[in-house]
């Protein structure tokens, strides 16, 4: 089972810099888009990939965050948010029930500038292990998307000049340390331990053809589908966003 993830940073600009053709050679089971910042209506008469059901969570908030979900395979139960009120009117998580595991994508909160919204992201990274592990009870959980932090220094370029800065902070790393210590995988670390590998860039100053980036989109899963991990990706060379899209492959029975 291929499952392919991307920060779009904006759906309607991303159609407009080869989105589609991207999804048609993507050819996966489960196509998560986050940072949609659109509703459904804003977006209709666009010829989506065939064979895909749609499911969509828009932040209340017009232009801002979202995520969109499109499943080949139609899955047992969608739902959007976490189950937290505090968190879920910015459109940030849909998950879909699997035979065999829970898929959750996910758009975690950015701490913004001068860390001004770490209280809310150590609320959200609380509430969101706090959900995860509660669906794990019942099957293992798959959960991917922008998570808005680098967690280790090989994860970014200029580590030393970030530390403490949004994405890059004590609380933000210590928050993706507790999904490790929960027992999810991440699993391009899985494949991979080698540096260099980065999923987002800034625009500014040329970082991205000189590969200054951070590794913050990610694909985690639970311990158990760890016989199942065929292989973890990044696609750097996809443009249209500021950050690039990430791949999981399961060798489900």
């Amino acid at each position: 089972m291929k499952l392919v993830s991307w920060n779009v940073n904006g759906v309607r600009a991303a159609l407009g810099k080869g989105l589609l053709d991207w999804m048609h050679g993507a050819d996966a089971d489960v196509i998560f888009l986050q940072e949609v910042k659109a509703l459904p209506g804003d977006v209709q008469g666009v010829a989506w990939p065939s064979g895909y059901g749609l499911h969509w969570n828009a932040a209340q908030k017009k232009g801002y965050s979202g995520t969109a979900l499109f499943t080949r395979t139609q899955p047992l139960s969608v739902r959007s948010g976490i189950g937290s009120p505090e968190h879920d009117a910015e459109g940030r998580a849909i998950t879909a029930e699997f035979d065999a595991f829970w898929f959750v994508g996910v758009y975690v909160p950015n701490a913004q500038d001068g860390l001004a919204r770490i209280g809310f992201r150590q609320a959200w990274d609380r509430a969101f292990l706090d959900y995860v592990c509660e669906l794990e009870k019942t099957k293992p959980v798959v959960f991917c998307g922008d998570l808005n932090v680098a967690h280790e220094e090989i994860d970014l370029a200029r580590p030393k000049e970030n530390v403490g800065n949004p994405g890059f902070s004590d609380e933000e790393r210590a928050g993706f340390r507790d999904y490790l210590d929960a027992g999810f995988i991440d699993t391009f670390r899985h494949f991979e331990s080698g540096g260099g590998h980065y999923t987002w860039w800034s625009y500014r100053a040329g970082a991205r053809p000189r590969n200054i980036g951070w590794r913050i989109d990610y694909f985690m899963v639970s311990r158990a589908l760890a016989p199942q991990l065929k292989r973890a990706w990044i696609e750097p060379g996809v443009m249209g966003s500021d950050h690039c899209p990430v791949g999981l492959e399961l060798e489900l029975a």
